[in-house]
């Protein structure tokens, strides 16, 4: 492969979701359960949610953060009922206000800066609520962005692969010439791949075996991988 460009998604990947957030929500509503606890519940939920995602639901659509969150509810033994419900309305509006997955991946830093240093042009493409660019600037990570794409601005959502294309012509190179890492088999690498591109989807705890791509713990793991590819 002559690999030029790493492209990311945001969410569950270079920005992680606020679990301090939602474990407040929770205990709002009298539901004591530690941020660890909600995390390995997350990991599950989103395979459960990538079933619902893969006819073609988007990502952004209401229904699909309430099922999500329901799946978390479910993971850790939250029964879904009247305090569930006010949790997740918690949720939501902190979502519209702020965007849940407002917290920089610790491994994100030195990963981008590694492949950064091998001469690799690096982007982002999210399906995002308008957000995106503003959290990854806070966050103090745009600097190694050469663009950073939300589907709420270009008017087109992965796993559409326009998106993709979108981003690498914004780079000027070939889909072979890119690879994409991210969190969702039937968004991050379904889409990427109709674009032509390579994918590495993220599979912290090997939920995902049953998918046909490379996979990657984390971020770190990930780089390792590209770097691979490089050597």
């Amino acid at each position: 492969m002559s690999l030029k460009a790493v492209l990311f998604d945001a969410g569950n990947t270079v920005m992680l979701l606020n679990y301090g957030v939602v474990t407040e929500a929770l205990a709002a509503e009298g539901f004591e359960i530690e941020e660890a606890v909600v995390r390995e519940a997350e990991y599950h939920a989103r395979v459960r949610l990538d079933q619902i995602l893969a006819r073609r639901n988007s990502t952004e659509a209401p229904q699909i953060f309430q099922t999500y969150m329901r799946f978390i509810c479910e993971g850790i033994g939250v029964p879904w009922g009247v305090a569930a419900e006010q949790a997740l309305r918690r949720l939501a509006e902190y979502h519209r206000e702020h965007n849940l997955w407002n917290q920089p991946n610790p491994q994100a830093h030195a990963v981008l800066q590694a492949l950064h240093g091998r001469g690799l042009t690096l982007g982002m493409i999210s399906n995002s609520n308008g957000w995106v660019e503003q959290l990854v600037t806070e966050s103090g990570l745009r600097p190694y962005f050469h663009f950073v794409l939300d589907s709420r601005l270009v008017g087109v959502e992965k796993p559409d692969p326009r998106i993709f294309q979108i981003a690498l012509d914004q780079v000027g190179i070939s889909p072979a010439e890119a690879l994409y890492i991210g969190d969702l088999y039937s968004i991050d690498v379904v889409g990427s791949r109709a674009a032509g591109m390579h994918a590495i989807l993220l599979d912290p705890v090997g939920l995902w075996s049953h998918v046909d791509c490379p996979k990657a713990r984390d971020l770190s793991e990930a780089a390792d991988l590209v770097l691979m590819q490089l050597s």
